[in-house]
């Protein structure tokens, strides 16, 4: 049988975080590994792919920069759509309200999103999958529910790609799966490529004595959180160390609990995430919004960068009282409300940049491989692959790449959009 190359053609999130998207291509077909957005005020886009040249798309997980731009394959097409299962529930959740918020920006509609979904494959963890002459095989991600990995099997050649990935535990799910095998490469994230993460269990317990201190004070703490995963995380912290005063959720939290629900066997303790729920109270109104804004408390609320959501209308509440707390429990990307609020104390309240007089903080609840973590998993890969590095700013993709060359020895690039390898 004649042997084909697999070629990786970089689309997007090369040197930034954002827009993921990489082509491979076998003899025989093509796929996309991820599809995404990025999220500036008007949402920037991957390169471009005929659709009827793309044979299957794999969906690692439901956050919009790597597969809000799915549903561009289904204007007119039916193009395959792989992942897990519960990928698609909460993807659905968040190109829904991607769609309501910057739908005037968008080239797709609901209609295609339904098509999407019509078009969708959930497959489990560890069930290998034939795609023409390329193999699939999904893998724990631990990054957020339902996150995988994708490994690809062609003719002998085998690549993996990371995705977004974390090997450590959190309270809401087990560490990545690393049993991949021999590669011949290897696509790798570097979101925290200069970084380490803290202590987790150190970090818990300094964000569990910051909360019990304002609250018992009489003061309210608002902690924006991404309504998918890093929300359900905080609130399985406080239910972990049996957080006794009031717990409110609000806004995409609520929606993506009642999905987690039903999908308790990805999450690494459903008996605590159980617990959480019964711990929280679940705001249905105004008067349930304005009641958690004006009682100690914690209240748990999406947006994590503040661009929106329920937790801007509970800023503008608390924010002029210094006996209330803002802590930040996720990476605030440059240009957003929540970074302006990280750097300069400044939020806009009632149309007016106003200075923050409630205490501030950040907690690194990060469900991203740290430096550490990420060099590990380089070191520990089995065969010589070439290591690819994506995902992250400019100089961490590249002095990551440097990195994986000068001290395991292994072949690195960290690709530019519109560039082509050979496996």
């Amino acid at each position: 049988m004649k042997k084909f190359p697999i070629t990786l053609k970089f689309l997007g999130g090369t040197n930034e975080v954002g827009r993921s998207a990489v082509a491979v291509k076998t003899g025989k077909v093509q796929i996309l590994l991820d599809y995404g957005v990025l999220m500036d005020h008007a949402p920037g886009f991957p390169m471009h792919v005929p659709p009827k040249e793309v044979d299957a798309i794999i969906a690692t997980h439901c956050h919009l920069d790597h597969c809000g731009a799915i549903p561009l394959f289904h204007i007119r097409g039916h193009t395959p759509v792989y992942g897990n299962p519960l990928t698609f529930e909460l993807a659905e959740l968040l190109i829904s309200d991607f769609i309501h918020l910057s739908g005037y920006y968008l080239p797709y509609e609901y209609l295609d999103l339904q098509s999407m979904m019509n078009c969708s494959v959930g497959l489990a963890y560890r069930k290998p999958m034939k795609i023409g002459d390329l193999e699939l095989e999904l893998l724990n991600s631990g990054h957020i529910p339902g996150g995988v990995q994708a490994l690809l099997r062609s003719t002998g050649e085998r690549v993996l790609y990371t995705s977004d990935f974390n090997t450590e535990k959190t309270r809401l799910l087990s560490g990545a799966d690393l049993e991949y095998g021999d590669l011949d490469a290897l696509i790798i994230e570097s979101t925290y490529a200069s970084e380490d993460h803290e202590n987790r269990v150190e970090l818990e317990r300094k964000f569990l004595s910051r909360v019990t201190e304002v609250v018992e004070r009489g003061g309210t703490v608002l902690v924006p959180a991404f309504g998918v995963g890093r929300s359900q995380e905080i609130t399985c912290v406080l239910a972990a160390y049996h957080f006794e005063y009031p717990v409110t959720i609000d806004g995409m939290t609520m929606k993506t609990n009642d999905i987690l629900i039903r999908h308790q066997e990805y999450l690494q303790d459903p008996k605590l995430f159980t617990d959480s729920i019964h711990l929280t109270n679940w705001v249905h109104g105004w008067k349930d919004r304005r009641k958690a804004a004006g009682m100690p408390g914690v209240i748990v609320a999406p947006a994590g960068m503040l661009k929106g959501g329920a937790a801007v209308f509970y800023m503008q509440k608390l924010a002029k009282k210094k006996n209330n707390a803002i802590f930040l429990v996720s990476y605030q990307v440059p240009g957003t409300p929540g970074r302006e609020l990280l750097e300069k104390r400044m939020f806009i309240i009632n149309g007016t940049a106003k200075k923050v007089e409630a205490e501030m903080e950040r907690f690194d609840f990060s469900s991203h491989c740290g430096r550490r973590e990420l060099c590990e998993t380089v070191k520990n890969v089995k065969g010589t692959p070439t290591v690819f590095v994506v995902h992250g700013a400019e100089e961490n993709c590249q002095n990551f790449a440097s990195w994986v060359e000068q001290e395991v020895g292994l072949k690195a690039a960290a690709p530019k959009a519109g560039e082509v390898f050979t496996i």
